[in-house]
């Protein structure tokens, strides 16, 4: 496999490791090995210090290193594909799928997956994350892109940087919100006390995400909710709830103590997914249905006669759309 070229351009003065980890959506531990490795470029210049300042403008060059193929670990399960091309792959990523192989997990994961379907992959996050171009929590279900090509890889990850690419999620919570809309815009970071968590920290990335209140439950103890972020960090949407003393029901990290008997996953769903396609740039949205599990809880605790009316895709965006973020 040879070596992949990515470029980008400084938007602001900071870190050049805080600047790839944004763009590249890639841990900064990872990014400083690959400064340190030689594998990047500033102005054409190899960079070898991972807290060097970049000037607005400045062209960066990423040299990723060719890494020999891991043979993909044996799989049980199947993934529901939502749309297909050349270029990209829309999956619906089953609730307790890890998405990529780490040291820490041992069962298979969504790249295994891709690998046993001979799906060609973008190289640019590297063997073990490749083709990944935004991630979901193991226990979220919905609506995620995969790359192709390294030329489709590098166009969605700019839009996942510029926020032309959008999630829209539903939540069921714990209480209700108290407004028909709730805007938080608090820095996440890992957690000081719990290293399994994040937590709104003084000296976190910036983080922000709307929600807002779709269908109360019949006792109203609990609501459904949408949820649009506007940044992606690690949890941000179980953060950002806990952080106004609201959690996701079957939420064990960050919610409240439940039954595992009663609710067996966590009810967070993305749902609705939008993007330019790379290569014709053709606006594209893709929903990924309530899985079964949801379906029946709202079945059983929310009046449902209106439901496929509230869960309009269409709908959705439109609550959204007269949303901005300064």
């Amino acid at each position: 496999m040879h070596p992949a070229n990515i470029s980008f351009n400084a938007a602001g003065n900071e870190r050049l490791d805080a600047f790839l980890s944004t763009v590249m959506n890639e841990p900064r531990n990872q990014i400083a090995h690959l400064i340190k490795g030689g594998h990047v470029e500033v102005e054409g210049k190899q960079a070898a210090k991972p807290g060097l300042k970049l000037k607005p403008g400045q062209r960066v060059v990423v040299t990723l290193p060719a890494m020999e193929p891991k043979a993909a670990q044996p799989i049980d399960f199947n993934v529901p594909i939502l749309y297909e091309d050349d270029h990209l792959l829309v999956i619906d990523k089953p609730s307790g799928l890890t998405v990529h192989p780490a040291p820490s997990v041992k069962e298979p994961t969504l790249v295994d997956w891709l690998k046993h379907h001979d799906v060609r992959l973008s190289t640019l996050s590297g063997e073990e994350r490749h083709g990944i171009v935004h991630r979901l929590d193991k226990g979220t279900s919905g609506a995620m892109v995969v790359a192709k090509t390294n030329e489709a890889h590098e166009a969605l990850s700019r839009q996942l940087q510029d926020k032309s690419m959008g999630r829209f999620y539903l939540a069921v919570i714990t209480p209700p919100l108290k407004e028909e809309m709730t805007f938080i815009d608090k820095p996440i970071g890992r957690s000081p006390g719990n290293r399994l968590k994040m937590a709104v920290v003084p000296h976190g990335k910036p983080a922000q995400t709307l929600f807002k209140k779709l269908l109360p439950s019949r006792d109203e103890k609990s609501e459904l909710i949408a949820c649009k972020l506007f940044t992606g960090r690690t949890h941000q949407i179980r953060v950002h709830l806990e952080s106004f003393s609201r959690h996701i029901l079957g939420d064990h990290l960050y919610g409240i103590k439940s039954n595992p008997d009663k609710i067996q996953r966590i009810l967070l769903h993305a749902y609705t997914l939008y993007f330019a396609h790379p290569f014709t740039g053709e606006a594209m949205r893709f929903s990924a249905p309530l899985p079964e599990q949801f379906t029946l809880w709202l079945q059983s605790y929310f009046e449902t006669e209106n439901l496929d009316e509230t869960l309009d895709p269409d709908r959705i965006a439109t609550l959204f759309d007269t949303d901005t973020v300064d």
